[in-house]
C-alpha cells in the first residue's frame, strides 16, 4: 500500500473503523514525506506524500469502514520549561534563540529537545523545568536563516 495523502487526524476528524492500525514513528521523522513503514501488525507501508507537509500525531492516513491507519509519535527526551514570569520567559527564550533550538509551546509550557546545555543553563537561571520523555505533537523543525 503506498500512501499519497493525509485524509484527517484523530483529534479533529469523527471516521473511525472497526480497527485501528498504527505507525509508530520517531518526532525526526515527521518531516520525511518518502519512508517505507510498519504498521503496529507488521503491514509495510509507502507513505509518498504529495504536499510538503509534515505528519502529525494521529494523522489519519488510511480509513474505510473496517480498518484505520494512524501515526503515532514515539515519546521524545525533552526539557519542559516552565517560566514563573514574562521576565523568564523573555530570557530563556533569547537565550535558546540564540542557540536556534526549535521550541514547541503547549498551555504555558515550552518545550525542547534534551540537550545538558540547555539544562545546565535553565539550572543557572533558577527558571523552572523538568526532563521527561514525552510524546510531541509535531516534528522540532529549525527554521533556516542567515546572519548576512
Amino acid at each position: 500500500m503506498i500512501i499519497e495523502a493525509v485524509v484527517g487526524n484523530v483529534e479533529t476528524d469523527e471516521r473511525r473503523a472497526l480497527h485501528t492500525e498504527r505507525i509508530f514513528l520517531a518526532s525526526d521523522d515527521l518531516v520525511k514525506r518518502i519512508q517505507r513503514v510498519k504498521t503496529d501488525h507488521g503491514r509495510e507501508i509507502g507513505i509518498r506524500l504529495h504536499e510538503p507537509k509534515d505528519l502529525q500525531n494521529g494523522d489519519i492516513l488510511y480509513c474505510d469502514e473496517k480498518n484505520m491507519i494512524v501515526i503515532s509519535v514515539l515519546a521524545d527526551d525533552v526539557l519542559t520549561i516552565m517560566p514563573k514570569s514574562i521576565g523568564q520567559m523573555g530570557e530563556i527564550a533569547h537565550q535558546l534563540g540564540n542557540r536556534h533550538l526549535p521550541a514547541q509551546f503547549e498551555g504555558n509550557e515550552m518545550i525542547v529537545q534534551y540537550d545538558y546545555l540547555v539544562e545546565e543553563l535553565l539550572q543557572q537561571l533558577e527558571i523552572p523545568f523538568r526532563r521527561e520523555e514525552r510524546q510531541v505533537k509535531k516534528a522540532f523543525r529549525h527554521i533556516g536563516h542567515s546572519h548576512d
